[in-house]
């Protein structure tokens, strides 16, 4: 059989390469031939971006609100920031000294775990000076009365040591007869030397802290101590930075006011019957993918005992002639915050407070919201284990507002239903928040990019497209190159936002491969 002519117009032979005829892109342009389309399936949640809550600074007590709202002025920082240090700053005086009953056996202690996350030049360090520098001075001042205390204690156990000395001279030569009476009286003088303790300085704030200092610090601060830091520090401590093996168990039962035994070199061995450890952090972003890499920090529930908030930057619209604090504004929350902290810094028993029977409809109500929200698929189940102590946290909320309102006296007067309806706020803001950090510590890395085609396709809905297409009409700030769309659109076709099609019939005739061509779900598609 002859071959077919070429020709010029025709260098392939009988139109073998007539694709060289027409303008590049033209097999875009031609729909693939009609195929019975196949049911869709729902979506499944691509764990799209919110929009996160401000603090509700309205739920603070007049005090302590008015110097969250002047720090963010002065210092040009989101509230949030401000807001957690307060609530920590309040648990740090509270914490060890009191606890919440709700109902039956259920108590909470008023210590918590908090972690914002701001970007670097966020001016963190100047909001945590402004927070926390009163409770180094009341801390200071709890020092100088302690020091007075040391040194009573010291003489009174010099004393006994030294009378429990003689009397075992005394027993030593002693003759047979007088001697068991003599030995008894050296062995009570001996056991109540041996009862005399040496306070230690009093610390109510550290730094990033390993897991044996901050059991030591335990042991010597009456079972409480607060860790504050502008930096995550503390996750690489807990992650095994001095240790070199992941070490939290001093961390999970801070939080939660289970028993610590504490081994001291060259001392006996201590128990701290409910430790109460808050923490006020604030954390690059960056951390929060770190974090949920530490082992075990998932499954032994590390991570489901933070307060999270991630505040949107002010970076670049920041006002550069602020407010400046008012003095009287410092001076009324550095004296509040004293007073409570004084106040409860000589109990010896926990004190307990009580809700009113309002109250407990409130909370009752919450219990109610946040259950109907875990079930199989309620908008809390991503994130079960967080959610499961979220009425715990609004409990802890609730003793803090309460003791902010009533630093004098609070512990003598039950929790309001107002109150515990301002923790609730608190509550809904902080899961919220918690919903967004959780999605972001298991992402896949190719799920922002998804995220925001997603929402470029919501925005302009085309029933089918190319890829070629769909380039054209990106944003070049989120894909640069055609090869940027891939992991993209995998991930929306795996998650079902979309459906590649069947390429056309190939023929002999050669040329470049038609663009893939997809059909979006029709739920983005209808009016």
């Amino acid at each position: 059989m002859t071959p077919p002519a070429t020709t010029a117009l025709d260098p392939g032979g009988a139109f073998g390469n007539v694709t060289s005829l027409f303008p590049d892109g033209w097999e875009d342009a031609m729909e693939p031939p009609p195929t019975a389309g196949e049911a869709w399936d729902t979506p499944v949640d691509l764990g799209e971006s919110r929009t996160l809550p401000a603090f509700p600074t309205d739920t603070l007590p007049g005090w302590l609100g008015g110097m969250v709202a002047a720090v963010a002025e002065e210092t040009q920082t989101p509230a949030d920031l401000a807001g957690c240090l307060a609530l920590a700053a309040v648990a740090t005086a509270a914490a060890g000294k009191v606890r919440i009953h709700i109902r039956g056996r259920w108590h909470e202690p008023t210590n918590i775990y908090t972690a914002v996350a701001m970007d670097p030049g966020s001016r963190k360090s100047a909001v945590f000076d402004h927070m926390i520098r009163p409770l180094l001075t009341v801390e200071s001042t709890l020092a100088e009365i302690s020091q007075v205390r040391i040194v009573e204690a010291e003489l009174a156990l010099k004393l006994a040591k030294a009378a429990a000395e003689k009397a075992g001279q005394r027993a030593a030569n002693a003759d047979a007869e007088q001697r068991p009476a003599l030995t008894q009286e050296a062995i009570v003088l001996g056991r109540e030397a041996a009862a005399v303790t040496v306070p230690a300085e009093t610390q109510l704030v550290a730094d990033d802290a390993t897991q044996e200092s901050l059991g030591t610090l335990l042991a010597e601060q009456g079972g409480r101590i607060a860790v504050m830091s502008p930096e995550g520090g503390i996750f690489d401590i807990i992650a095994g930075l001095y240790s070199g093996s992941t070490n939290m168990s001093i961390f999970l039962k801070g939080h939660a006011g289970d028993m610590v035994r504490v081994n001291r070199q060259g001392r006996p061995s201590q128990h701290v019957d409910r430790p109460a450890v808050t923490m006020g952090l604030a954390i690059q972003p960056e951390v929060l993918d770190a974090i949920a890499k530490v082992k075990g920090a998932e499954g032994r529930g590390l991570l489901a005992r933070y307060l999270y908030a991630v505040p949107e930057s002010l970076v670049g619209s920041r006002n550069t002639e602020p407010d400046l604090i008012p003095d009287n504004v410092v001076d009324t929350y550095s004296a509040k915050l004293a007073a409570l902290a004084t106040a409860l810094f000589d109990r010896a028993e926990t004190a307990t407070l009580t809700l009113t029977p309002e109250a407990d409809a409130v909370m009752r109500a919450y219990q109610k919201v946040t259950e109907a929200r875990l079930a199989k698929n309620g908008p809390l189940r991503p994130i079960l284990k967080w959610a499961s102590k979220r009425d715990g946290a609004v409990a802890r909320l609730a003793a803090l507002l309460h003791l902010a309102t009533h630093p004098t006296d609070g512990w003598d007067r039950p929790v309001e239903a107002a109150t515990l309806a301002a923790a609730t706020r608190l509550g809904d803001y902080f899961t919220t928040h918690a919903l967004h950090v959780f999605d972001a510590m298991g992402a896949d890395p190719g799920r922002d990019t998804a995220r925001a085609l997603l929402d470029h396709l919501r925005a302009n809905p085309m029933p089918t497209f190319t890829k070629r297409d769909l380039f054209r009409a990106v944003p070049r700030s989120d894909f640069r190159t055609i090869a940027d769309l891939a992991p993209a659109l995998d991930l929306l076709e795996e998650h079902g936002w979309l459906r590649q099609q069947a390429p056309p019939p190939r023929t002999a005739r050669g040329g470049r491969p038609p663009s893939p061509r997809y059909q979006l779900h029709p739920h983005l598609t209808r009016p």
